[in-house]
């Protein structure tokens, strides 16, 4: 395979991408082309935030071809065209054949929660000292144990026993990493829930594969009040969520929430004063881990 590297102005990378789209490449990539310098620049697409833009001032953008040939005509063809003013060629190189199964497989390890709780991807063999185990395939949701805020939450699982877990609802579930987590420490009540379906059916086969019984759905599922309410999201949905995340809370149960960054949580305790009093229980790596008691 032969990949085309081309730079390309923020206000062209719409009509170049959808030009290599046309021009059958396998794959297309746009990155900051002053990505780890000075100028780099963030794009944000948090809810409640505008839109990301379609690129950085300086894109560059990488197309995948089967053939030097085909990459040399897209090359060719885009040079020609009015939209491609502004823009150039920074070359074509070869494409190593790799074994991308392997390569990406080699990206996670098994992730230790607590000494005795760990993740572990169904390709490794499992830690002497996993008491407790998660197995699980990286997939389309969200949700592998690497992410801070997920070990956060799971490790305020660990610290709990099933009566103290009761019955769980996870909000935006993912992969049903916490909704497992919570099966693993004994909770037999579990409503799993969330937005995308690929999400749902990602939880409900993850479920199986771990050997846990939880009902996987979307929010409409979420039904009366729970013990224990899970919600790794972000901060800005997190808000708009917090009076039917809190109605959702059953009396002397609690409220786990994550995917919020330590500057974010006066804003949190500010969004959930109405109905309950966060406060920070878990932080690690810029990210915290709030939860209150009913």
């Amino acid at each position: 395979m032969f990949e085309l590297s081309l730079m390309v102005p923020e206000d062209r990378v719409e009509a170049v991408s959808d030009a290599l789209d046309a021009l059958d490449a396998l794959s297309i990539s746009v990155e900051d082309a002053d990505a780890q310098t000075d100028a780099e620049q963030a794009l944000f697409g948090e809810p409640g935030m505008p839109p990301p833009k379609d690129g950085w001032q300086r894109s560059r953008v990488v197309a995948l071809f089967p053939t030097e040939a085909t990459a040399t005509e897209a090359q060719h063809l885009l040079a020609v065209q009015d939209f491609f003013g502004g823009c150039a060629v920074l070359g074509i190189a070869q494409v190593a054949e790799q074994d991308w199964v392997r390569l990406t497989q080699s990206q996670f390890a098994p992730v230790d929660i607590t000494p005795d709780f760990w993740i572990v991807p169904t390709w490794h063999e499992l830690p002497a000292q996993a008491a407790r185990s998660i197995r699980l395939d990286p997939g389309l949701a969200f949700g592998t144990g690497t992410h801070p805020t997920t070990r956060m939450c799971l490790r305020w699982i660990a610290r709990q026993n099933a009566a103290s877990l009761g019955r769980v609802l996870d909000y935006g579930c993912g992969s049903g990493i916490l909704a497992i987590g919570a099966a693993k420490f004994g909770a037999t009540d579990i409503d799993a829930v969330d937005i995308d379906p690929a999400a749902v059916e990602s939880t409900a086969q993850n479920a199986q594969a771990n050997g846990v019984q939880l009902k996987a759905g979307l929010p409409d599922k979420a039904k009366g009040e729970y013990q224990t309410v899970l919600a790794n999201i972000l901060a800005t949905p997190l808000r708009v969520l917090a009076p039917l995340l809190c109605g959702h809370v059953a009396p002397g149960g609690n409220l786990v929430l994550a995917g919020i960054l330590e500057r974010q949580a006066d804003e949190l305790k500010e969004a959930y004063a109405p109905w309950l009093a966060l406060e920070v229980a878990d932080a690690e790596d810029g990210w915290i881990l709030m939860t209150a008691r009913r």
